[in-house]
């Protein structure tokens, strides 16, 4: 292969290690307030198919009306209707919504928690 081929493979594989290292997150992270961060959530909730219950603002396709809207999610007192809004909790209704209140019409989607951290950042953005 030509030196221009290796480059340009390298460069491919360089840009793809990052956006899975991106996703991977650490313990630090929790509160999710990086923008990247923030900006894989939005994608996350595209991608587990959030907006088919929930509108949310910034997704695409997020038109649902059996959730409630999510537009000012990031400045509501409470989650679920009875735990404090924290990034902690938030990402702790997202991975088990039946756990926290069970019953509740939220399916549990088998969310990481990265990927739920993620998603928490992005959410918390929104304060309509």
């Amino acid at each position: 292969a030509s030196r221009q081929a290796r480059t340009a493979s390298r460069t491919a594989l360089l840009a793809s290690l990052a956006v899975v290292l991106s996703a991977c997150g650490s313990g630090a992270e929790t509160s999710g307030a990086t923008a990247s961060g923030a900006e894989n959530g939005r994608l996350l909730l595209r991608q587990f198919g959030c907006g088919r219950c929930h509108e949310i603002p910034g997704v695409a396709d997020a038109k649902g009306r059996i959730g409630p809207p999510l537009g000012d999610v990031g400045r509501r007192i409470y989650l679920a209707g009875r735990l404090p809004n924290t990034p902690q909790n938030m990402v702790r209704f997202i991975r088990a919504p039946q756990a926290v209140k069970p019953g509740t019409a939220m399916p549990d989607l088998g969310v990481s928690e990265p990927h739920a951290r993620d998603m928490v950042a992005y959410l918390r953005t929104l304060r309509k």
